[in-house]
């Protein structure tokens, strides 16, 4: 895996918000506008310090300063909200591309149409459950759009609190299908996901096109306790998955944006 040396560098924005005075300077103006005194008495700070840390901000764009209708020796300074949210949404941008949308999930429906759709496949050692919620979720919230695998390397079925946990969200998992990996190895896929350890360490290795992603799962089938307790860790895994898959779409809507 590769990083660029830009994605690594932390942003400027957020070693400016990272110091305290700053901080507290913008926590301020987030509630108010402000003249400096009201700053300076908040903060307890000289006023050279403080003048210090506005003018550092307002070189980012981040606070504006207006002069007083009332009196005209006095400033007032406010917080740039709209250019704190494009900065936010750049930054996050930088380090995962969904976190620079203010929607997510995306609406896939509003997607340029692909050529042919993308494929995905998702891998755990059993596909039993962890693999098959992923199938199946992605599924439902690509609305189509994606054309979804699942395979384990020692399939043993599909346990049934997998399709009780689906049932619960509206999905029916009647057509999920456990099988093994060599059923699929002749196939191309834009993305395998593995969705367990154990995979990954013995995941064969895949065409330089296909993006391989690995999402850490517990085993839910491997859980204990009581009938109430066991269903917990699928319903809990579905509800992680289906966050990862929120931002998996976002991703891909960036990239399927900037291609088309």
């Amino acid at each position: 895996m590769t990083t660029t040396t830009a994605a690594t560098r932390v942003p400027e924005f957020l070693k400016l918000l990272a110091h305290e005075l700053r901080w507290k300077i913008l926590t301020a103006l987030a509630r108010s506008d402000c003249n400096v005194q009201e700053i300076l008495q908040m903060l307890g700070e000289p006023q050279n310090v403080v003048s210090y840390h506005l003018r550092k901000l307002r070189e980012y764009h981040l606070v504006k300063e207006r002069r007083s209708a009332a009196d005209e020796r006095s400033l007032y300074y406010s917080l740039d909200l709209e250019a704190v949210h494009l900065l936010y949404l750049a930054t996050g941008n930088v380090l995962h591309p969904a976190l620079g949308s203010a929607h997510v999930p995306p609406d896939v429906q509003q997607w340029p149409t692909p050529e042919k759709p993308l494929r995905v496949l998702f891998l755990c050692t059993h596909n039993s459950a962890r693999s098959l919620l992923a199938e199946a979720l992605l599924r439902q919230m690509s609305h189509g759009y994606l054309d979804i695998e699942s395979a384990g390397t020692q399939p043993t079925g599909v346990h049934p609190l997998t399709l009780q946990v689906l049932a619960e969200r509206g999905i029916d998992g009647g057509e999920l299908r456990s099988k093994h990996l060599d059923t699929l190895r002749e196939q191309t896929f834009d993305y395998v996901i593995t969705v367990c350890d154990r995979v990954r360490e013995v995941c064969p290795t895949w065409p330089v096109e296909t993006e391989c992603i690995h999402w850490s799962f517990p085993d839910p089938v491997a859980g204990e306790g009581s009938d109430k307790e066991r269903y917990a860790a699928f319903a809990q895994t579905a509800l992680q998955l289906t966050t990862r898959i929120r931002y998996f779409l976002a991703s891909i809507e960036q990239k399927t944006r900037r291609s088309a």
